[in-house]
């Protein structure tokens, strides 16, 4: 098989400054150890404008940082005979409606079973594109539209529309409380000081946007079109808790269930048994790396999520008296 590679870009934003470069690489990309992080800058794999820096030097932020290193033997992915729903595919992209509850490529505690172990079962030839091709991703149980490579021209033509914020990602999600009118959350989001695998945000985070309108009101919900201007780990789930709309279901910035008022047992039990986040990625749109015609993909919410609306739209409608 061939061997993976890792090509990643990115600045080191100002409120950084000061850190040393190994901890300011950890926050930039969290998909990779501290350990591994360092190895590669210690390898050369790692260049900060140009050149190979030590650990523990300090950053003043500004800085380019571009990662080129090969992933060792025993961290290369394999293919697994899992299904996938594809929705389009082409020389050059793939796209997919992925379900809750699949993680998007193997980490701590999923070392299988993932979305790029279906991708590599189903084209072999991506095991030769950094990343198997995917250029962003879903948390496990967020379900919805994604995109994939299928070249490295593509690969490099999708990374920068991402960077230049010019691919349109649009969620669905359900939120605790009552939106008056629509607006946008422009709050840095960074890692949790003290549970590494939470986000916060936080000074010295990186800058993260989320525009947000009301597409249908319950009597002590909303459900919510969030579209992306950024894409940081769990933004929008991070971003609704720190207004204090928290996503329903969400089990680690969800915080407590709020009930309706006058919630029959209908109601309590759909808000009760969804045990997810209720967010979908419905919509994607982007120009494609090889004509540059506008494309589109919209993915319905999965059976769970329209459940759950639906439990909430009656629940309205039958009114306080029922």
């Amino acid at each position: 098989m061939s061997t993976q590679t890792v090509h990643e870009q990115a600045e080191i934003p100002a409120g950084l400054a000061g850190w040393r470069l190994d901890r300011a690489l950890a926050e930039l990309f969290p998909d990779y150890s501290r350990s591994r992080l360092q190895k590669w800058l210690k390898s050369g794999a790692i260049t900060v404008d140009g050149r190979v820096p030590r650990p523990r030097d300090s950053v003043a932020g500004g800085e380019r940082v571009v990662v080129d290193a090969a992933l060792e033997a025993a961290d290369a992915v394999t293919g697994q005979a899992l299904p996938l729903d594809v929705r389009y595919q082409d020389d050059s992209l793939i796209v997919i409606a992925k379900p809750a509850g699949l993680v998007v490529h193997p980490g701590a505690g999923n070392h299988d079973g993932t979305l790029q172990n279906a991708l590599l079962h189903h084209f072999p030839e991506l095991a030769a594109l950094p990343r198997s091709g995917i250029v962003h991703r879903l948390d496990r149980d967020t379900s919805g539209v994604m995109v994939v490579a299928r070249s490295l021209a593509a690969h490099r033509s999708l990374v920068e529309q991402l960077q230049e914020r010019r691919m349109g990602r649009e969620y669905l999600a359900v939120v605790a409380g009552v939106f008056t009118a629509g607006g946008h959350v422009d709050a840095p989001i960074g890692r949790h000081p003290r549970e590494r695998t939470r986000m916060a945000v936080r000074e010295g985070g990186r800058a993260a946007v989320t525009h947000y309108r009301i597409a249908e009101r319950f009597p002590a919900h909303t459900l919510l079109r969030c579209r992306l201007e950024s894409g940081r780990t769990h933004q929008i789930r991070v971003h609704m808790a720190h207004i204090r709309h928290p996503i329903v279901g969400d089990p680690v910035y969800g915080g407590r269930m709020r009930l309706p008022p006058g919630a029959d047992e209908a109601v309590t039990a759909a808000l009760r048994g969804f045990r997810r986040q209720a967010l979908h990625a419905e919509r994607l749109t982007l120009s494609h790396p090889e004509t540059g015609d506008a494309m589109e993909w919209t993915v319905a919410p999965p059976e769970d999520f329209l459940a759950l609306c639906e439990a909430l739209r009656a629940h309205r409608d039958r009114g306080p008296d029922g």
